[in-house]
């Protein structure tokens, strides 16, 4: 195993980790991985160009669903930002904290600093953890399954 496919594995487990956590850009650090595979010849040129129009969307829809959802549940930009702050506050306690910390701070959001009234502060962090926990699943799929590809590309 050269230095390339050694590369590849840690850019893919980054990947998955980057799916989680925060600041780091989980598929892109994934088709990397992937890209390094196809230098080393151990990758198909189908494969990767694939791999990157699916990471295109998925990085895209990462940015899209969750604003979309916040806002189809009556929800406004605060709670948007309230669930990304409580993300952070939350990463430091698991992640049942990093969940619960979302959608506490999608609700103080929406109800101190849009205005909201408590129902509607309900609904809206509720639509502002469901983008995050959706575009948090679509990260992790393709991440999960391009390191699966990189694995079976250096095990070959």
């Amino acid at each position: 195993m050269g230095a390339l496919e050694i590369l590849a594995i840690i850019l893919g487990i980054l990947g998955i980790i980057g799916s989680v956590a925060p600041g780091l850009p989980g598929p892109p650090l994934s088709w990397i991985g992937l890209l390094l595979l196809y230098f080393a010849g151990s990758y198909g040129t189908v494969g990767l160009l694939v791999w990157l129009g699916i990471t295109t969307l998925v990085t895209v829809l990462d940015y899209l669903v969750p604003s979309w959802l916040t806002r189809t549940t009556g929800g406004h930009k605060e709670a948007s930002w309230g669930a990304i702050i409580g993300l952070f506050a939350g990463i430091f306690f698991t992640p049942v904290g990093m969940l619960g910390g979302s959608l506490l701070g999608a609700f103080i959001g929406e109800l101190i600093f849009a205005r909201n009234d408590a129902a509607g502060s309900v609904k809206a962090a509720i639509g502002a953890f469901l983008g995050f926990i959706l575009s948090t699943g679509m990260k992790l799929i393709a991440s999960g399954i391009m390191l699966f590809y990189i694995i079976r590309a250096v095990a070959r």
